[in-house]
C-alpha cells in the first residue's frame, strides 16, 4: 500500500485523475505477491519434470504440511514486517508455546486444555513484552528479539532440565482431553487420495483473517502506515506503539497454534527444537513480496512463499537428491525472489 497525494484537476479537458479506471493490467503488476506467484509457477514446472512423484495425489498433501507448517508462522510474520519490525524469536516461542502446555499439564496434573490455556497466556505475554519493549526502549526490532530469542533458548533449555531432567518433556498422551486438542491441532483428513493435516485450514484461516485485517480494516492502514513512516502515521494520529505491540501478539498467538500442533503431534516436545526457524519465516515473507524496509507486503504472498518452501523442501527428497542442497537452494530462492519482486515493482511504478 502507498500513499499518494490528491491528484489536481486537469485544466485541459476538467477530468478529476482520481475518477480514472485503473487497467487491470496496473493492478495485477501492482500486487506485492506477483513476483512469488511466478517463482511458485517455476518451481512447480522446475520439479514436475524433474521428479516424477512430484505430481502425484499423494504428493500433495506432503507439501502443503511442510508449507503450511512454516505458512501459519510467515502470516503474522508477514504483517509485522509490513509494519516495519522483525521477530528473532519467533522459532523458539513455537517451542515454548508447546514445552508450557506439556510441562504444566504434566506436573500439576490437569487435564490438558489447562495447560493450553496457560500456554496461551504466557506466549501471549511474551509477544506483549517484546512489543512494550520495542516501543518504550526505541532499541530496533533486531535488538530487542535477538534478546528475547537467547533468552527464550536458555529458558526452554534450563527449564525441561530442571523439571523434566531430561531435554525432553514427558508424554501427556494418557491425560484427560488430549484426544479432544490433538483433534482440534494435529488431526488429519482424507480427501480421496490425498491426507491433508488440520495446520492446512489453520493456515488457510489465517491467511484470509490476514487478508481481510490488511484491505477491510483500519487496523491493516494502520499497519502499512506505520510500516511506511512512524513519524508520519503518528502526525496524522495512528497509535504506532498499540499497532506494533499488537502485531508482536499476532506473531505469538500463531506461535501458540504452531505449539500446540507440535505438542500433540508427538506428545513429547525436545527443548532445543525451534532454532533457526525465525529465518524461513522470514525468507517466506520476503520471497512472498515484503519489503525489508517495511510499508509494503501482503499476507497472500507470504502463503506463496510458504508454498514455494513446501515445494522445495518436498521436491528435493522425490528427486532423490542431497537434501544437503535445500538450503542452497533456498538461498537462491530468497535472492531470485528479491531480485524479481524489485522488477516487478519498478514496472509497477512505470506504468502508473
Amino acid at each position: 500500500m502507498t500513499a499518494t497525494a490528491p491528484a489536481a484537476h486537469d485544466k485541459r479537458d476538467g477530468t478529476d485523475e482520481r475518477l480514472l479506471r485503473t487497467s487491470p493490467l496496473k493492478k495485477v503488476l501492482g500486487r506485492p505477491e506477483l513476483g512469488s506467484v511466478v517463482g511458485a509457477a517455476a518451481v512447480f514446472v522446475f520439479f514436475s519434470i524433474v521428479a516424477d512423484s512430484f505430481l502425484q495425489a499423494s504428493s500433495l498433501g506432503t507439501v502443503l504440511y511442510a508449507a503450511s507448517t512454516i505458512g501459519i508462522m510467515a502470516v503474522p510474520v508477514a504483517l509485522l514486517m509490513i509494519g516495519g519490525e522483525f521477530d528473532l524469536s519467533a522459532g523458539v516461542l513455537v517451542t515454548s508455546s508447546a514445552l508450557i502446555s506439556s510441562m504444566f499439564s504434566y506436573q500439576m496434573t490437569a487435564n490438558v486444555w489447562v495447560g493450553v490455556l496457560v500456554s496461551l497466556l504466557v506466549t501471549l505475554a511474551i509477544g506483549a513484552f517484546n512489543g512494550v519493549m520495542l516501543t518504550r526502549t526505541k532499541l530496533p526490532s533486531f535488538i530487542i528479539t535477538l534478546g528475547t530469542f537467547l533468552m527464550l533458548t536458555g529458558l526452554n533449555l534450563g527449564f525441561t532440565k530442571l523439571i523434566s531432567g531430561t531435554v525432553s518433556t514427558k508424554t501427556i498422551a494418557d491425560m484427560e482431553g488430549f484426544g479432544a486438542a490433538k483433534a482440534l491441532f494435529a488431526s488429519q483428513l482424507t480427501i480421496g487420495d490425498v491426507d491433508l493435516k488440520v495446520t492446512i485450514l489453520w493456515w488457510i484461516g489465517l491467511v484470509a483473517l490476514a487478508t481481510w485485517i490488511l484491505l477491510r480494516t483500519r487496523f491493516g492502514n494502520w499497519i502499512f502506515a506505520a510500516g511506511g513512516g512512524a513519524d508520519a502515521a503518528r502526525a496524522v494520529g495512528v497509535p504506532v506503539a498499540r499497532t506494533k505491540i499488537g502485531l508482536y501478539m499476532g506473531v505469538a498467538f500463531c506461535a501458540w497454534i504452531s505449539g500446540q500442533h507440535l505438542l500433540f503431534s508427538f506428545d513429547v516436545v525436545q527443548s532445543g527444537e525451534g532454532v533457526g526457524n525465525e529465518l524461513i519465516y522470514i525468507i517466506a515473507a520476503v520471497i512472498g513480496g515484503c519489503l525489508i524496509t517495511g510499508g509494503y507486503g501482503s499476507a497472500i504472498g507470504s502463503a506463496v512463499g510458504a508454498f514455494i518452501f513446501g515445494m522445495t523442501s518436498k521436491g528435493i527428497v522425490y528427486a532423490e537428491w542431497n537434501p544437503d542442497w535445500f538450503k542452497f537452494f533456498l538461498g537462491a530462492m530468497l535472492l531470485l525472489a528479491t531480485l524479481l519482486n524489485a522488477w516487478v515493482r519498478k514496472r509497477a511504478e512505470a506504468t502508473s
